[in-house]
């Protein structure tokens, strides 16, 4: 999973001409869901997004407090187009959990963080509707956090990713099969560098 967490003055999502939501100083959350997330991963989510420290205290120094501290709001806008993986200039979203099972993820999530916190200050845009998000980013402040599970399980890696690891391993065997070629060529042009294959170790041992 993967957000893009910004701290805000005020923010609002529009639907055509309809509000659905609005909030004022607090934390907007573009949330998006890979096919690969459990509830280990929401759980994480939930809990970090909740604790990050992106607020003063009351001296004024800053990192100190978090959205639960201040008793801010939180406005969610689900946005699967971060799961976009590039391929050349044109984006895929493959990675990203598919929109009926990811509704029912979403909702829980809004569910797991409302329990966790305050139902009266959580509020969320349209699941699957084309979105207006204003959003005035206080700061600005944006932060990117993504669950563990997808950064160290080699399984979820794209195939981009794989790919790109191949061309590091072609890479460096180049430079070990050059060295190869070196070494020979240096055993040539240097009767002293012979291994004893040509029996010259051998000849030097008789009386």
């Amino acid at each position: 999973m993967k957000a893009i967490i910004q701290r805000v003055a005020k923010a609002s999502v529009t639907v055509g001409e309809d509000q659905i939501s609005s909030i004022g100083r607090g934390l907007c959350v573009l949330l998006g869901i890979s096919v690969e997330d459990t509830q280990k991963d929401m759980e994480y989510m939930v809990r970090k997004i909740l604790n990050l420290r992106l607020f003063e205290d009351e001296n004024g120094k800053h990192w100190c407090k978090s959205v639960m501290d201040k008793q801010y709001e939180i406005l969610f806008i689900s946005q699967f187009t971060l799961q976009c993986v590039l391929k050349g200039n044109k984006p895929d979203f493959h990675l990203a959990m598919g929109a009926e099972q990811s509704e029912t993820y979403y909702t829980n999530f809004l569910q797991h963080v409302r329990k966790a916190y305050s139902p009266d200050l959580v509020k969320d845009g349209k699941f699957g509707a084309f979105m207006q998000v204003h959003i005035q980013n206080d700061g600005p402040v944006t932060i990117e956090l993504e669950s563990p599970t997808g950064l160290s399980d080699p399984r979820q890696l794209t195939k981009l990713e794989k790919q790109q690891q191949r061309k590091e391993k072609t890479r460096t065997k180049v430079p070990s099969e050059y060295t190869k070629e070196k070494s020979s060529s240096r055993s040539k042009d240097d009767p002293s560098a012979s291994s004893g294959a040509d029996g010259d170790v051998s000849s030097e041992r008789e009386p």
